[in-house]
C-alpha cells in the first residue's frame, strides 16, 4: 500500500512551452508545433509507465484495458484535519463494504471520485452513512476521475457480474467534460518534483457534435500494456492527439493566459462553426467566449446521450436509477453570487425526461438560505476540497428521501413490519468463507 504525504501532493503545472521541434519532426503549421511542444511536456518516462502497469501507483490509478483505470488500495495524506485516508476494496472492486457487509445487496452506486468519496476513510462515505440509516449495504463503485462515460461503460461491465436492483448514478459538475478527451492529462497537467507518475491516464470518450446530432463512443486509445508503453513516444502521441476536442481548447486557453489569442482564432473559429456557434472569433473577448460556450454545450449533450442510454440499460435490464448531481465548493459559490449555474441545459433535460434525480447543488442553496454566515464560510462546514465526512452526511440525507421512495420493499428502517425480504445475487464478501 502506498503512502502520499501532503509534501508530496501534486502541483499544477501552468506554463507555456517555447516551441521548438524534435529532430525530424514537421511542424505543418504553427498551431500543431504548439500542439507537440504541449504534448512533449505531458509524455511519461519508460519507468513512470512499467511502474503505473504494474500497480505501483500512489493515487491508486492501476491500468484498465477497458476503462483507462481503476483503484487499488491506497493511503494519503489528505483527510480532514491534515489525517491520513485509508482506501480499501472488496474482491468484486467495489470499496469495503462496512455497514451490514454479510447482508443481501440491491444498490449499487457509480460515478467518480464524489461517489468514491475520496479524501474519507471507507466508513465516512455517503454510502456507508445511508446504508446505516436504512440497516442495509449499499456499494460503492465510484472511480476518482471518471467522467459521466466511463461511470456508464464500468456500470454496464459490473453489472453483468452481480447485478443489482437499483443504481444510483452519481454526475459531479466536472465529469461532463471528461466525456470528450481521450486522455486525462491533457485537461489535468500534473507533475512531481520527485517522480513522472501516471497520474491521469488515457481513457473511453465520446466524440460529439450538438449542432449534427453526432455522438460516437471511442474505446480508450491504450486498450493493452504495449499501447500504453506509447504515452513515452512524441511521435505517436502527436498523432494520437493532434485532433482532440480537448485539446484543441487546452491550447486555446494557454494563448489567452499567454497573451497570444490570435494564434488560435483560425483553428477555434472552425471548431465553433462545426459545432453551431454563428460568432466571429476574432478578439481575445469572442475567443474566450466561444471556447467557453462549446466547452461547456459539448460536455452537457454528451452527458445527455450517455444519461439516455444508462435509461435504454436501466428499461431492457429492469433497474430503476436514482441519478445523483453533485458539485464542488467553487462551483456552489459561483451559483450563488452569480444566480446562474453552468449545467441549467441539463437539469431543464433531465427534468423534461421526468427522470428521478437529486440536486445538490438545490440543496446546499437550500440549506444555505437558512444560515447566516457568508458562502466562503459556509462551503468549509461540508468540502476540503472533495466532502469531509460531514459534507458525505448531508448528502446522504439529501439522498435519502428519494432513495426510499423508489425502493421496493421498503428498507428496515421505513418498514413497520420489521422484516425485508428481497433476491439478490450478490455474495457476501466479509463472511467466514471469504477469510
Amino acid at each position: 500500500m502506498k503512502i502520499l504525504h501532503r509534501s508530496r501532493l501534486f502541483v499544477l503545472i501552468l506554463v507555456l512551452a517555447t516551441p521548438s521541434m524534435s529532430p525530424g519532426a514537421e511542424a505543418t503549421n504553427p498551431g500543431d508545433q504548439q500542439k507537440r511542444e504541449y504534448l512533449k511536456s505531458l509524455l511519461y518516462s519508460p519507468a513512470a509507465v512499467e511502474e503505473w502497469l504494474a500497480g505501483n501507483v500512489l493515487w491508486g490509478e492501476a491500468f484498465d484495458p477497458i476503462l483507462g483505470w481503476v483503484h487499488n488500495e491506497r493511503t494519503i495524506h489528505h483527510g480532514v484535519n491534515d489525517s491520513f485516508v485509508t482506501y480499501h476494496y472488496d474482491p468484486d472492486g467495489a470499496r469495503r463494504v462496512m455497514a451490514y457487509a454479510d447482508g443481501p445487496c440491491r444498490i449499487h452506486t457509480y460515478g467518480d471520485s464524489f461517489t468514491s468519496c475520496e479524501q474519507v476513510n471507507d466508513g465516512e462515505t455517503w454510502q456507508e452513512y445511508l446504508a446505516v440509516h436504512l440497516q442495509e449495504p449499499i456499494r460503492n463503485f465510484g472511480i476518482g476521475g471518471y467522467s459521466v462515460y466511463q461511470s456508464y461503460r464500468r456500470m454496464v461491465l459490473q453489472e453483468a457480474q452481480t447485478s443489482s436492483q437499483y443504481i444510483i448514478f452519481n454526475i459531479y459538475g466536472d465529469d461532463h467534460y471528461r466525456n470528450l478527451t481521450g486522455w486525462r492529462k491533457i485537461r489535468n497537467f500534473s507533475a512531481s518534483t520527485e517522480s513522472n507518475e501516471v497520474s491521469s491516464p488515457p481513457l473511453p470518450h465520446v466524440k460529439v457534435n450538438p449542432a449534427t446530432e453526432q455522438f460516437i463512443e471511442l474505446e480508450t486509445p491504450c486498450p493493452t500494456p504495449e499501447a500504453a508503453k506509447r504515452l513515452t513516444d512524441l511521435d505517436w502521441v502527436f498523432e494520437q492527439f493532434r485532433d482532440d476536442f480537448t485539446l484543441k481548447i487546452v491550447i486555446a486557453q494557454r494563448n489567452l493566459r499567454a497573451g497570444t489569442p490570435e494564434l488560435s482564432y483560425s483553428e477555434i473559429g472552425e471548431l465553433a462553426a462545426e459545432q453551431g456557434w454563428t460568432k466571429k472569433v476574432d478578439s481575445p473577448e469572442s475567443l474566450q467566449e466561444a471556447v467557453d460556450a462549446i466547452f461547456v454545450n459539448a460536455g452537457l449533450y454528451a452527458s445527455r446521450r450517455i444519461v439516455e442510454k444508462v435509461e435504454a440499460f436501466a428499461a431492457e435490464h429492469h433497474k430503476k436509477v436514482l441519478y445523483v448531481l453533485s458539485y464542488g465548493n467553487k462551483v456552489f459559490r459561483n451559483a450563488q453570487r452569480t444566480g446562474r449555474r453552468f449545467d441549467q441545459s441539463f437539469v431543464d433535460f433531465m427534468n423534461a425526461k421526468q427522470l428521478t434525480y437529486v440536486d445538490l447543488m438545490q440543496a446546499h442553496a437550500d440549506d444555505f438560505a437558512e444560515r447566516t454566515i457568508d458562502v466562503d464560510h459556509y462551503v468549509k462546514r461540508y468540502w476540503i476540497g472533495h466532502y469531509s465526512p460531514s459534507g458525505n452526511f448531508f448528502a446522504a440525507m439529501a439522498i435519502k428521501d428519494k432513495l426510499v421512495a423508489m425502493l421496493d420493499p421498503k428498507p428496515l428502517s421505513y418498514n413497520p413490519s420489521g422484516k425485508v425480504t428481497f433476491e439478490s445475487p450478490w455474495v457476501p464478501v466479509h463472511g467466514p468463507e471469504s477469510q
